[in-house]
C-alpha cells in the first residue's frame, strides 16, 4: 500500500483513529470493491483538532511571509514530485480518469505555488489623513482557525484552493474531506508533514458529516469556514455561522447555461460542449447544465454532438484509453435515470446514451437528449451526470432571459463570432464565471466564485487570499 494512502487522522501533528475504533469503508465506484477504511470521527476529534489548530495559531501566524511561502513552495513541489501516485489514489477513490485526476493533482500544485507568491503582496495601506498630526493606516492579518470541507467530485483541487491561502495567510486549518474520497485529503497531511508544517498546523479529520460539521459550526475557536458543495448544506452551515458570526465562504451548486449561437464556429462549440458536459461524468459543479442553440444551427449541433457523444469509451478510470468514468455511487446513478426519464416524459429525444451503461455497475451512457423543455426537471435541477438536454432558441435576448432563468449564478458558457454580443452576453448574464468560445476557463489566477445561490467568497486571485484575511485600521496621534 502506497505510504500516502493512510487510513488515520492527522490531529496535532499525530496519527490516529477514532476514539471508539470506528471505521468507514471506502469504495472504487468503478467496481464496488473496499480500497480500506478511514477513522469515523466525531465531535470530539474535531474538538482536539480545533484546539490543537487554535494552539498551534499564534506560533504560525508569527511566521515571516517568506518562512510561510518557502513552506507552500516545498509542498508544491512534493505533490508535483508525488503526482503519479496522488493521481492513481484520486482514480481509485473517486473513478474519473487518470488523465483527468493526473490534471487535477497538477492544478493543485498551482494553487499551492499561487498563494506562495500572493502573500508576498497582501498589502496594508496609509490612507491620507484628515487631521494634521495624526496617520492613518491598514494592516493585513490572517483570520485564525480554518474549518475547511471539502467534496467528492475534485478531492484535491478544492483542497488546494481552501488550503492554500488559509496556509498562505498564517490560518491553521482543520480539513473534512468527504468520506466517499478521503484519501486524497489524507494524502496532503502526510504531505504536508514531510515539508515542515508544524504540529497542528494542518489536522485532518473523517467522519461523520453532521457530528464534525456540527462541532465546527458551534466551535468559537474557528474563525472562518469555507465550504464546497450542495446549496442547501451551504445554507444549513451559514445559519450554523451566525451564532459565532464567522466568516464564510461558499462554492455552492450550479446551472451552467451553454449558448451556441448561429454564427459559432460549429466544431469548436461541439468540442467546448463534450468538455464542459462530460468532463468527470458531468461530476462538475461548473459543467453545462442546459445546452441552448440558436434555431439555425440547432439540428446540425446535436447531430454532431450526439455522435461525438456516442463515441466516447465509458472505461473504469484506471483502464488505458479511459474517456469517462462511473458515477460517484447508487443514489447519483438512481437521480440521473430519472431525470432522463422525466424529460423523456415530456417530449425530449433520446439522440445518445439514455440509460446505464452495458458495462452495469455504476456506468450511465452519455446521454444527449433534444428538444428540451423549460418543463423538465433538468430545466432547474443540477444534474451531475453526464446527460445534455439541449434546448432550441430563436433571439439573443430568450437566450440570456433562459439563462438566468435560475436561481444558481456559478458557470455560463457562450460560443459566437459576434464581438459586441460577446461584451453583451458579459453584461447580461447573472453568473460568477463566464466563458466565451472557452471552457477551460479556471486557473489560480482568476477569482472562482458564484453569484445568486450558487455561493458567495471567491477562490483563486487575490482575492482567494483576502478571504482569509481580516483588515485593521489604526490611527496614530499625538506626535
Amino acid at each position: 500500500m502506497s505510504e500516502l494512502l493512510r487510513q488515520a487522522n492527522l490531529i496535532g501533528g499525530e496519527w490516529v483513529g477514532a476514539d471508539d475504533g470506528g471505521t468507514i469503508n471506502v469504495t472504487d465506484p468503478s467496481s464496488g470493491d473496499v480500497i480500506g477504511q478511514v477513522p469515523n470521527a466525531g465531535a470530539e476529534e474535531t474538538r482536539r483538532a480545533i484546539a490543537a489548530a487554535h494552539d498551534a495559531f499564534p506560533a504560525y501566524a508569527a511566521k515571516t511571509v517568506t518562512e510561510r511561502a518557502a513552506l507552500l513552495r516545498a509542498l508544491s513541489a512534493e505533490i508535483i514530485a508525488n503526482a503519479d501516485e496522488l493521481a492513481r489514489i484520486l482514480t481509485l477513490e473517486q473513478g474519473k480518469p487518470l488523465t483527468e485526476s493526473k490534471g487535477e493533482v497538477m492544478s493543485s500544485a498551482a494553487y499551492v505555488q499561487w498563494f506562495a507568491e500572493e502573500i508576498r503582496r497582501a498589502r496594508g495601506e496609509v490612507i491620507p489623513s484628515p487631521w494634521p498630526n495624526r496617520r492613518l493606516m491598514t494592516t493585513k492579518h490572517p483570520v485564525g482557525v480554518v474549518a475547511a470541507i471539502t467534496p467528492w467530485n475534485f478531492p484535491s483541487s478544492m483542497l488546494a484552493r481552501k488550503l492554500g491561502p488559509a496556509l498562505a495567510a498564517g490560518c491553521p486549518v482543520v480539513v473534512k474531506p468527504a468520506t466517499a474520497t478521503p484519501y486524497s485529503g489524507i494524502a496532503w497531511g502526510v504531505l504536508a508533514e514531510r515539508v515542515g508544517f508544524p504540529p497542528g498546523v494542518v489536522n485532518i479529520l473523517t467522519g461523520s458529516a453532521k457530528a464534525i460539521g456540527g462541532e465546527i459550526m458551534d466551535n468559537p475557536k474557528v474563525r472562518k469556514v469555507t465550504f464546497t458543495g450542495s446549496t442547501e448544506i451551504g445554507k444549513e452551515l451559514l445559519r450554523g455561522a451566525a451564532g459565532t458570526v464567522k466568516k464564510v465562504s461558499m462554492e455552492l451548486g450550479g446551472n451552467a447555461p451553454f449558448i451556441v449561437f448561429d454564427d459559432a464556429d460549429l466544431d469548436r462549440a461541439v468540442d467546448g460542449a463534450m468538455i464542459a458536459k462530460f468532463r468527470n461524468a458531468g461530476q462538475t459543479c461548473i459543467c453545462s447544465n442546459r445546452v441552448y442553440v440558436q434555431a439555425g444551427i440547432y439540428d446540425a449541433f446535436v447531430e454532431r454532438l450526439a455522435e461525438r457523444a456516442r463515441a466516447l469509451t465509458v472505461a473504469p478510470g484506471l483502464e488505458d484509453g479511459a474517456e469517462q468514468g462511473p458515477m460517484v455511487d447508487a443514489p447519483a446513478l438512481a437521480k440521473i435515470s430519472e431525470l432522463v426519464q422525466d424529460a423523456v416524459d415530456k417530449g425530449g429525444k433520446v439522440l445518445a446514451g439514455g440509460a446505464p451503461h452495458e458495462r452495469g455497475g455504476l456506468f450511465y451512457a452519455p446521454t444527449v437528449i433534444a428538444d428540451a423543455t423549460p418543463e423538465m426537471r433538468v430545466t432547474q435541477e443540477e444534474i451531475f451526470g453526464p446527460v445534455a438536454p439541449v434546448y432550441r432558441f430563436e433571439t439573443e435576448e430568450e437566450a440570456i432571459a433562459m439563462a438566468n432563468d435560475t436561481v444558481y449564478g456559478l458557470a455560463a458558457y457562450a460560443y459566437t463570432g459576434d464581438l459586441g454580443r460577446t461584451f453583451r452576453l458579459q453584461d447580461g448574464l447573472e453568473y460568477g464565471l463566464i466563458g466565451i468560445n472557452e471552457v477551460l476557463i479556471v486557473t489560480p489566477e482568476i477569482p472562482f466564485g458564484g453569484l445568486k445561490e450558487s455561493g458567495m467568497g471567491k477562490e483563486g486571485g487575490w482575492q482567494g487570499l483576502d478571504d482569509y484575511l481580516e483588515t485593521r485600521y489604526t490611527c496614530i496621534g499625538g506626535f
